[in-house]
């Protein structure tokens, strides 16, 4: 009986765990998604991030001659990608990683300076596993609803930009501006929440991101 208490005790401990950790369940099911389908024998290139991939459900399919995985996961901010890395990118071995995070940051009113540390550890742990992997940070997006935030997300911007220009192996794509018309932001790209991108929206992020897709060299 002692033993069985001691056993049930452990199994608790190890739940209760689990269920503490951000985003556990979530990436536990991407894990298993790609698990049943994932060739490793083929070069793959990672999309990850936070809603804004995540809902891209075209993208695989806007690629067909690449092996696409999309670990996006929604609501994360980049100490939550740093924090699932292994699972959501290092696990694939990929020969690029498209990384879009540092929205849902800004709203949670975290400083840039510390978004762009965790960003460089991101970027660290992925070099750590293959120095040549290419990694391109997706520029903070504009939206109706974080339209007020615009001046802090166009510094963040600048700072990715910065990153890029100090690796030879780290790309920065800029949707900022052509979900722009001027000054003003297009409206017809969004769904009713104001935030997240329609079909519309995410034919600008294809056209802004395809050369740096099927460009492997």
């Amino acid at each position: 009986m002692k033993k069985l208490l001691i056993l049930y005790l452990f199994i608790a401990t190890i739940s209760h765990a689990q269920e503490n950790i951000p985003f556990a369940e979530e990436v536990a099911n991407i894990a298993m998604k790609y698990d049943t389908i994932w060739d490793s024998s083929k070069e793959t290139i990672v999309f990850t991030g936070s809603s804004s991939v995540r809902l891209w459900k075209s993208l695989e399919e806007s690629f067909p001659e690449h092996q696409i995985i999309n670990t996006g996961f929604g609501g994360s901010q980049t100490s939550d990608l740093l924090l699932h890395l292994n699972s959501l990118v290092l696990k694939y071995k990929p020969v690029k990683v498209f990384i879009y995070e540092g929205d849902n940051d800004i709203s949670a009113k975290k400083k840039l300076k510390e978004i762009i540390q965790t960003t460089n550890a991101i970027i660290q742990e992925i070099r750590n596993q293959n120095p040549f992997t290419q990694i391109i940070l997706i520029s903070a997006k504009p939206s109706i609803s974080r339209w007020r935030l615009r001046g802090k997300y166009k510094r963040l911007n600048k700072k990715f930009q910065g990153l890029s220009k100090e690796d030879m192996y780290l790309s920065y794509v800029d949707v900022w501006n052509p979900m722009l018309d001027g000054r003003k932001l297009k409206k017809d790209i969004f769904i009713t929440d104001g935030l997240h991108m329609n079909q519309k929206g995410y034919d600008i992020w294809y056209t802004a991101m395809k050369n740096l897709v099927t460009d492997l060299n």
